[in-house]
């Protein structure tokens, strides 16, 4: 059995921008059930308030794929930023809303093709606007 989903805890700002990019034509043929469900379990907070350790919009994370050892680094944007390069992942793709509102040591299950699963853990996030004392352009 796997483990319970970990606390979510989201920007207003973040929240609003992903609310009307559902909306737009660029998410009329993909599923977005579960960003859906992302965001109705969701604690928000205003961008001031947000803690300097949790995934938001633009954010850039490192992590530990658990099965592998092996650590990565990814940058969590809207679709019009994402580039198809390993570094930036799309909030409209399925990792991508898993990762919105982890915190530091959070684990994800991220599905792969073919059915397989990798376990991601956050080990730190080495920018997130909120923090910089920025708000998302």
């Amino acid at each position: 059995m796997s483990e319970p989903n970990p606390p979510l805890l989201m920007s207003r700002l973040d929240v609003e921008r992903i609310e009307s990019l559902l909306e737009s034509p660029a998410a009329q043929n993909i599923d977005t059930t579960a960003l859906e469900a992302e965001l109705e379990r969701a604690t928000i907070v205003e961008p001031a308030q947000m803690p300097p350790d949790v995934i938001t919009m633009n954010s850039t994370a490192r992590f530990l794929d658990e099965n592998s050892g092996e650590e990565r680094e990814m940058t969590l944007v809207f679709p019009r930023d994402a580039d198809g390069s390993a570094e930036k992942v799309s909030i409209l793709a399925p990792v991508g809303s898993a990762l919105l509102g982890l915190h530091v040591g959070d684990a994800i299950e991220w599905p792969l093709p073919g059915g397989r699963t990798i376990r991601l853990r956050v080990l730190s996030i080495r920018y997130q606007p909120e923090a910089a004392g920025e708000l998302h352009r």
